[in-house]
Formats: structure tokens, sequence, C-alpha cells
């Protein structure tokens, strides 16, 4: 049986149960009726005993019962101060840690207490449930390692401690708790309290464990709360600062150095995508937020180190779904004196060793797909796998554009994908479409860890021509779930070859944007076509300068560390795995 209260009562409730002892609870006698405050309930729940804590439908806490519980709060707050005592403190002495704790004492019996010196202890963290019997009361302690139980005895408080304890003391609360050790008859190993202090008041309340913080965009926006409610959420950002220092120590072992290059540049380059702009007053001109570290890491071994690599964030002003973020991580890593091969193999190298380090085996299932990350992974050319997909052999068709399209329309079924049809016949070259019909028909099948070797030239600006394929370049991507992973070259050092080819994306980029502008002329869409494809693109006149004093033969990767921990976390969405993704601002 339950019976649900009215919000007014519950409001005259919880202002008597701050103001003196909780009436509704009797001597050392299982409680008639528990009162939970919980941060979820819009009007609060009177649970019978024994009952099965069944909940109202609605989970979500009304605002004027939030603002409610925040005013009984700060009253506490000032009661504590009124009694000389800091409810936000300095700092708090611990001996040790939950976990620690769990496992020192790991074989101490049921109903066991030790009362040495050397068992007393001191821990902290936050207060994530309570439980109160008239002289006996019961709370759950969190900290970064995991929780422990309070055994709070009103005979082992000073004073009026234990009082305090049940009035002032909520959920959500960080405390600092002082006692010896005891496992209970129940077998849960309790820190048993001589003495408390509390070091912050929470003022605000946190979700209920029954609901938890369900809303999703509300979990994104407040993570911390988040982390709070669902400990699973923070286990997959320890999982992702793990793998990050398991990239770096694969590396360095490797012989790489870190650098860091610069977040605002004069141009953005490095990649084909557009950037977000901002304006520095002293300088008098326009930065662009890096869409890629490449340019500067290649000038790096211009310069003469010859292994370097950076993590650091990427800026790119465009669209956001589940796989992609205006603002992630990657690695890029370039190495002199060696060719896109070796980077297969570093690749191979870095992703099993941090699935080995967060989940200790090569085998894992990501949301119902079973991947196995055992070497040496799959390496096929692109030619290949469209063959191989779609029955088109692209070998055949040298560089008539004309014979491509026909056979690629003929052949994919495109019905009436308007989008798609467009988007063949809009490609200006045989080998652009090849890259088209791959995204189109064989991405989403590589589902195992897959090498793509040998991308064409036209999509490849900054790749080295491949030695024995003419219109081909020395590159790879990973893909693994349909998704790439990782993007690698032989880098190209001639650099004629590079400007020709830079200023002919500049010139193909710019044939767009005159497209999109032609086209939004036509509809009522002009500012939303013009804001989805139309920027400019510049060329980085320092870097070809940099190639022109002579760059060594290398190879060089990027990798996107978003992808990876999603990967191992087996986590569906990129907001999942950055703890604070960009969202739309709430009005």
């Amino acid at each position: 049986m339950e019976v649900a209260l009215h919000p007014l009562r519950l409001k005259q409730l919880l202002h008597l149960a701050a103001a003196s002892k909780p009436h509704f609870l009797f001597g050392n006698i299982r409680p008639l009726f528990t009162l939970r405050c919980s941060s979820s309930s819009a009007a609060g729940t009177a649970v019978v005993a024994g009952g099965r804590n069944r909940r109202p439908p609605s989970s979500a806490t009304s605002t004027s019962d939030r603002e409610a519980v925040r005013a009984i709060r700060i009253k506490k707050v000032q009661e504590l101060r009124s009694k000389g005592l800091d409810p936000y403190a300095y700092k708090w002495e611990r001996t040790h840690t939950a976990d620690q704790l769990q496992e020192i004492y790991r074989n101490l019996g049921n109903g066991e207490e030790l009362t040495t010196e050397s068992d007393h202890v001191s821990i902290a963290g936050r207060i994530v449930a309570r439980r109160a019997f008239g002289k006996l009361a019961f709370l759950t302690l969190r900290d970064d390692s995991g929780t422990i139980q309070l055994y709070c005895e009103k005979e082992k408080l000073i004073s009026d401690q234990f009082e305090n304890l049940k009035t002032l003391v909520d959920i959500g609360d960080i405390l600092g708790a002082s006692g010896s050790i005891k496992r209970t008859e129940k077998g849960e190993l309790s820190v048993c309290l001589t003495s408390f202090s509390i070091l912050t008041k929470s003022l605000l309340p946190l979700p209920d464990k029954y609901h938890g913080l369900t809303d999703i965009d509300k979990r994104y926006r407040q993570r911390y709360v988040d982390m709070i409610a669902n400990p699973e959420v923070a286990d997959t950002f320890r999982k992702r600062a793990k793998i990050i220092s398991e990239i770096r120590k694969t590396v360095e072992s490797a012989g790489f150095v870190e650098v860091e290059t610069p977040v605002l540049q004069g141009a953005a380059g490095g990649a084909e995508a557009r950037p977000f702009i901002t304006y520095h007053n002293s300088l008098g001109q326009d930065l662009y937020l890096r869409i890629a570290t490449e340019l500067h890491l290649k000038r790096m071994l211009v310069g003469g180190f010859e292994k370097v690599y950076e993590i650091g964030r990427i800026f790119r002003n465009e669209g956001l779904s589940t796989r992609h973020n205006p603002e992630f991580t990657t690695i890029e890593m370039y190495e002199a004196y060696s060719d896109y091969e070796s980077m297969m193999n570093m690749t191979e190298e870095i992703i099993t060793r941090c699935a080995l380090a967060v989940n200790g085996k090569l085998t894992l299932d990501y949301q119902g797909v079973e991947i196995s990350l055992e070497r040496p992974w799959r390496r096929e050319t692109m030619h290949n796998l469209v063959k191989e997909a779609t029955g088109i052999d692209f070998t055949k068709f040298g560089d008539d554009l004309t014979a491509a399209k026909e056979v690629v329309l003929q052949t994919l079924d495109i019905g009436r994908d308007n989008q798609t049809k467009s988007s063949i016949e809009a490609c200006p070259s045989v080998g652009h479409l090849l890259n088209e019909v791959f995204e189109l028909a064989v991405e989403s099948q590589l589902l195992q860890p897959t090498f793509v070797l040998d991308y064409p030239l036209e999509v490849s600006p900054l790749a080295k021509p491949h030695r024995r394929h003419a219109g081909l370049t020395e590159r790879f991507e990973l893909f693994v779930c349909g998704r790439e992973m990782a993007n690698a070259f032989s880098e190209l050092t001639d650099p004629l070859d590079q400007r020709e080819r830079l200023e002919e994306q500049v010139r193909q980029h710019r044939k767009k944007n005159a497209a999109l502008v032609s086209e939004a002329s036509d509809t009522d869409n002009k500012n939303k076509d013009m804001d989805d494809g139309a920027y400019e693109v510049t060329l980085d006149e320092d870097f070809l300068t940099a190639l022109e004093y002579g760059m060594p033969p290398a190879s060089g990767l990027g990798l996107g560390i978003d992808r990876l921990v999603m990967l191992l976390t087996n986590s569906a969405s990129i907001r999942d795995v950055i703890a604070f993704p960009v969202l739309k601002t709430q009005q």
C-alpha cells in the first residue's frame, strides 16, 4: 500500500522535519512510514514499511518542489552556521577510500567489529542513501572508488551529533566520517561512526534511485548530476582517461615525442571542413580554430623532428549526429623515413593495447555486434571492395566519367533517392565517383576491422602518389562497425605537386560555392543553403614554404579518440563519451 502526499502537505512535513525531530520515526522499532524526500518525486511518496517502494507514474521534480527543498536546505545551512559549524569545509584528513576499506577488510566475518586504534579510519564522500530507525541510522557514502556504509548509533556519537545527522544531513551532502570497522550481521562492511562533519551541504536534490536521471538532454546538459545518479557514466570517462594514457604509452615507447601546435591559426588547413572563425582585436584579423593538427606537425618534421605526435581538440563548424560533435579529440602522428605500411602496424598496436587495457580482451560487443580485434586485420583496396560489393570494376573506365556514371546509376538500386542520384551526377571525376560509390555501398558493411587502401588522388590532396598505380595514392582508412576510425598516408613531400593539388582543391571548392549560391538564389532557403555549405578555403602559404625547405619521406596517421572510446565502451553516441558535448542553448 502506498500513500501519495499532496504537494502542500509534503512542504508542511518537510518544514516540520527541518524544524524538529522526525515524529514519524519511533524508537528502535521498524518505522511505520518512511518519508523519502528525493529529488525526482513530484509530490513525495509515503511508503508503508515492507512495501515494494513503487513510485507514482511521474518521476519529474516540479520546479515548485525543487525550490521548496532548496529553501529548506538553505535554512539548514543557516542552522549549521548558528551552531558554529561550517557547512562548506576547507579540507578533511582521510585515511582510506571506500574501495581500499572493502579490500583490506574483505575477510572480516559477519557480525565482527574491530575497535583497535589501527582500525580507526577516516573517509569522505557523497551521501547517496540514508535510513533512520530511532537510535540507529544507516548512510551509504560514495567516493571516487566505490561505496561503503556508515553505521550510526546514537550512543557512539557525542553531544547532539546524532540528532544533527538525522535532521541536517540530506542525500547529496558530502560528509567526512571517522570510526571503527565492522561487518553487519547481513554482511555489509561498515564504518561504525564515532564522529562526522558536513563538508559540503547540497542545496539541490538528486534524482531518486528508482528512476535516476533518464532525460537524455538533461543528462548531457548536467553531466555532473548524470555522473552522480548513474555511476556507470563516470566509469566511461575513467576508461576514456585510461585509453588516452595507453595511447601515450604506446607511441612514446616507439620513440614519438609529444608536441603542441596552435589552436588559433591564420589559415584552416589539413582537412576539407568548415572552420570556426574568430577575430583577434589586437592583430585586427580573422583567425580560425584548427580543423586538423597535420600541417603544423609536418612543419616539425621539416624542422628536424623525426617522430612527433599530438593529442588535441579539433574544431569543425559542421553538423551534429551520434558520430559527430563540433569539437572532438584526435591523435595525429608523423614518422620520418616510413610509409603507410608502418602506420597500419602502429594503428593495430595502439587499438589492441587500448582494448586490453580497458577490457582485458580483444573480442568485444558493440551494440549487439561481436567485434574481433585479433591481428592481423583485413587489408583491401577500395577498388576491390567496391567491385566485391557492387560488381563494378572501376579500372575499366579510365577517365571516362560519363560511362562510369551510367554504369553506377544502372547498377545501384537508387530508386527515387534523388539526393543520392544528385551526389553521383555531381562527381567531377572518376576518382570522386569511386569514393562516392564506396561510401554508399561499402562503408556501412565493414563491421570487422578493415584497412581500406589506395584512395583516388582526387580525394587525397595530402597523400603521396601510389608508386605502382597511376591515379591512386598511398592512403588507408580504418573502418570498424561501418565507421571510419583512422586515416593515414605516405605523406606528400614534393612542394610543387602539393601546391598544384591544394590550388586545385581551392578551385573545386570555389566552384562548389558558386553552385550553392546559384542554387540558393532560385529558392527561398538562400541563407540556410549558404550556411550549410558555403565557406572560404585559402592556401596555407607558410606550409608550402616549409615544404620547399625539404621534408623527409614520412608517413602520418590521424586516429579519432572519441570514436575509439565509443567502440571500447560500447557507447552508441559520441555524446556519451564526451563529458560536456556541444548542445543548443536552452532559452
